[in-house]
């Protein structure tokens, strides 16, 4: 009897291809975490996330004998998830009557979201909670497709070279457009300088600790 190594994605992979339904599952335990989560913070809603996971694994499950291992399956996973979350806007989006914002290719300055500032103390703490919360009601004011970018790369950390390979789009318009988003969510966070420190970048006017809830 064969002794296989499942610890690879790409064994498995070639494992399912061959029939091995268990193979799917072990994938599915390995990426659950990771496609909740995304999906959570792309909708802010545990239900709808967790729709949008479930259908993100069915499309896995019908596609995944075609995948050709041209990206890793993480960034094809990653893909798989924006899309399920894009249709999943566009349905709630016509059933409410409202349009869907898409992007555009205008350029802006470069924003860069400032560094995190640890505190261990509990108000410390407390702020930060808050500024989380805030933060993350700011992107999910985004339109959809500066939503999934910010998301992407700034809670991710997914470089730029990624994002182009799971949206499909050029590395200078990933750029671009990641720009743009960040200036968006710089306007939404401007009534709030004051919880994240009233010092400001001296580029961007953007309070210095905006990003600690990320």
């Amino acid at each position: 009897m064969s002794i296989y190594d499942y610890s690879s994605d790409e064994v498995l992979i070639e494992r399912f291809k061959e029939g091995d339904e268990f193979a799917f599952d072990l994938l599915v335990r390995r990426y659950e975490q990771k496609v909740y989560q995304l999906a959570y913070r792309l909708t802010g809603n545990p239900d709808d996330a967790a729709d949008i996971a479930a259908e993100a694994f069915l499309r896995m499950y019908n596609s995944l004998k075609r995948f050709r291992g041209d990206a890793q399956l993480s960034t094809w996973l990653y893909r798989v998830v924006s899309n399920v979350f894009f249709d999943f806007r566009k349905r709630e989006a016509r059933h409410q009557h409202l349009p869907l914002e898409m992007p555009t290719d205008d350029d802006d300055e470069p924003y860069e979201l400032p560094i995190e500032d640890e505190s261990a103390d509990i108000m410390g703490h407390a702020l930060q909670q808050e500024q989380r919360r805030v933060l993350m009601e700011a992107i999910q004011q985004l339109p959809e497709y500066q939503r999934v970018m910010v998301v992407l790369f700034h809670i991710e950390e997914r470089p730029y070279e990624e994002i182009a390979q799971i949206l499909g789009l050029p590395l200078g318009t990933v750029k671009s457009r990641l720009n743009r988003a960040r200036n968006a969510l710089r306007r939404l966070l401007e009534p709030y300088r004051e919880l994240f420190g009233v010092e400001e970048s001296p580029t961007t006017g953007v309070p210095q600790e905006a990003s600690d809830a990320l």
